[in-house]
C-alpha cells in the first residue's frame, strides 16, 4: 500500500540518479538529514532539492515535506527505503529525508533529477529573470518626472 505522503513513483533509473546526487552533494556540497533539519532547510528557502524515503513509518511525520516543498516551489523526489537514503550520505544507519542545501560537484546530476521529477528543464527559468530590469526603466520614468515637475515651479519664479 503506497503512503499518503508519497505524491508520485519515481523509476529506479530516477532513484539511482538521486542518490548518486546525493553522494556527490554529501562529498562537495551541503545536506541536511531527518525530518527535522528537512522541514526547517524548506521553511528557510535554503533547500535546492528535497528527497524522501518511500518506507518512513509512521507515515504522519512525513505527510507535511511534499505540501511545505509545493508551497515554497522546491522539488522533492523520492527513494524506495530509508536505509538506501542513509547510505547514500554516508551514515550506517536509516534516514527519512535529505535536504540538499548546496549541490557542489553534484550540480548537474541535480538538477537531472529535478528535471525528470518535475518535467521542466531548468533551463526554463532564465527568461522570467531577464524581465527583471522593466522595474528599473519604470524608477528612471519616474525620475525624469520628478524632474521635469521640479524644473516647472523654478521657471515659474522667474517669470
Amino acid at each position: 500500500m503506497a503512503k499518503s505522503y508519497v505524491k508520485f513513483e519515481v523509476t529506479k533509473e530516477v532513484a539511482g540518479k538521486t542518490i548518486d546526487a546525493l553522494r556527490l552533494a554529501k562529498q562537495t556540497g551541503s545536506v541536511r538529514k531527518g525530518i527535522n533539519e528537512v522541514t526547517k532547510s524548506v521553511e528557510r528557502g535554503l533547500a535546492l532539492l528535497v528527497v524522501m524515503a518511500e518506507d518512513i513509518d509512521p507515515e504522519e511525520v512525513a505527510m507535511h515535506i511534499p505540501s511545505l516543498c509545493d508551497q515554497k516551489k522546491i522539488p522533492y523526489a523520492y527513494v524506495p527505503t530509508k536505509i538506501e537514503l542513509g547510505n547514500s550520505i554516508g551514515l550506517n544507519v536509516p534516514c527519512s529525508s535529505v535536504a540538499i542545501e548546496k549541490a557542489g560537484e553534484g550540480e548537474h546530476a541535480m538538477k537531472e533529477v529535478i528535471s525528470k521529477v518535475t518535467g521542466k528543464s531548468q533551463g526554463q527559468e532564465k527568461p522570467q529573470k531577464e524581465s527583471a530590469p522593466k522595474p528599473q526603466k519604470e524608477k528612471a520614468e519616474k525620475h525624469e518626472k520628478t524632474e521635469k515637475q521640479a524644473e516647472k515651479p523654478a521657471e515659474k519664479e522667474v517669470k
